[in-house]
């Protein structure tokens, strides 16, 4: 009985400081764009904000993964998070553009380094047969963030200002810093105290993520795969307002709705994958979420009026928790927890690469031709790349079948 409250009060608290995060993080986002359409009335200066965060990943995660994998994952957690915070109290307090986009520089810096840390220090902590229930609480937390992060920058907006909200974010910040504090440190072992990092030993832990790929291609297939169904995502994204008022000729009041409604499918499809997820299974999870997320946006894309965008916005985010869900164990149960943050890192630092080419292509195409074609053809490359995972998946099921069959 002891064993098992210990294990909830740490899903507890580390789900509980994941979404202070995460609500955080969408009242800062929202608050950073106002205050800085604000301060300089450009749309183009609130796009730099954007481009600031794969630019981080690109200039932080050649090098993040050998400090990660060297350090105590607990601590380093603690530490980025409480930087983070002190960043961030000083950000309402700049007028300068370019020293508003040092700070969310650094900020998205520590966000990269952040992410693989906690991937690895959950990996840890939570068993292999926990995981799936664990990563389905995970994506019902970031669902539930979705949903009340813009409620509450919303109301913060109205009885006070985003200044105030950006405060608020970092309070947050330091406070889930500190609930890491009330968490196991999972680390045996020696680790590296100073985090001194060379280019010697940079150079080697490339050479090892690189051995590990060549020698766990499906692991990679399936990666990158579900990464470029999240990278296609992302481009479509970037033009969904735009498509919205400018080709359905949606009111400000409809646009919003239609927000709503997608948030409302997120957070049914993360409830309803809750309760299932322990009769679920990866790859299934990852296969199907994929593929209902890519019919979703092409059903947005396809669309000609608010019935058939709003079933579009419903399908493809009800299907997120599930594909999250699906690849978040995967991963954990495939890359090896001692070389997660090198491996985790450098591929980020790869999907940072296409996210900026995808989102330039996307810009680039809806200026030129139009905004509905760019729209097309990036939910087309999604359902794509998405048939090609489930293509991906079955060959390996048939595979193992033969294999198991021949062993009998």
């Amino acid at each position: 009985m002891k064993r098992f409250s210990a294990i909830q009060k740490n899903d507890l608290l580390l789900l509980l400081s994941m979404g202070f995060t995460n609500i955080g993080g969408w009242v800062y986002h929202i608050a950073l764009n106002l205050i800085l359409l604000d301060q300089t009335g450009s749309a183009l200066a609130v796009t730099g904000l954007y481009l600031l965060k794969p630019l981080a990943t690109l200039f932080t995660n050649p090098w993040a993964g050998s400090l990660i994998d060297r350090m105590n994952k607990r601590r380093l957690m603690i530490l980025v998070n409480i930087a983070q915070a002190l960043v961030m109290f000083l950000l309402p307090l700049l007028s300068s553009l370019w020293a508003i986009y040092a700070l969310v520089f650094l900020i998205n810096m520590g966000s990269s380094i952040f992410h693989p840390t906690s991937m690895t220090y959950m990996t840890k902590l939570v068993p292999k047969e926990r995981r799936i229930r664990f990563n389905s609480l995970r994506s019902l937390v970031d669902s539930g963030a979705f949903v009340i992060g813009p409620a509450i920058a919303g109301v913060l907006f109205i009885i006070g200002t985003p200044t105030n909200a950006i405060n608020l974010n970092a309070g947050a910040l330091f406070l889930a810093g500190l609930l890491f504090l009330l968490l196991p440190d999972v680390e045996t072992g020696s680790m590296n105290r100073s985090g001194t990092i060379s280019f010697q030993i940079m150079k080697e832990d490339w050479r090892i993520v690189y051995t590990f790929s060549r020698n766990a291609i499906f692991v990679i297939l399936i990666y990158f795969l579900v990464s470029a169904v999240g990278i296609m995502s992302w481009g479509v994204d970037s033009l969904e307002a735009s498509f919205a008022t400018d080709v359905l000729h949606l009111a400000n009041t409809e646009y919003g709705f239609l927000v709503s409604i997608a948030g409302i499918g997120v957070l049914l499809g993360a409830i309803l994958n809750a309760v299932m997820a322990e009769k679920g299974e990866p790859l299934s999870l990852i296969g199907g979420g994929a593929i209902v997320l890519s019919v979703g946006y092409l059903v947005f894309a396809l669309s000609s009026s608010f019935q058939l965008a709003a079933i579009g916005c419903f399908v493809l985010s009800f299907s997120l928790s599930f594909m999250n869900t699906g690849f978040y164990t995967f991963y954990q149960n495939n890359i090896p927890v001692d070389v997660m943050g090198r491996i985790g890192s450098l591929f980020e630092w790869i999907e940072s690469v296409f996210v900026i080419v995808v989102m330039v292509g996307c810009g680039i195409a809806a200026e030129l031709i139009s905004i509905r074609f760019s729209v097309i053809v990036g939910s087309s490359v999604m359902l794509l790349f998405a048939v090609l995972l489930v293509g991906v998946i079955m060959v390996k099921r048939t595979s193992m079948r033969s294999n198991t069959e021949l062993a009998k």
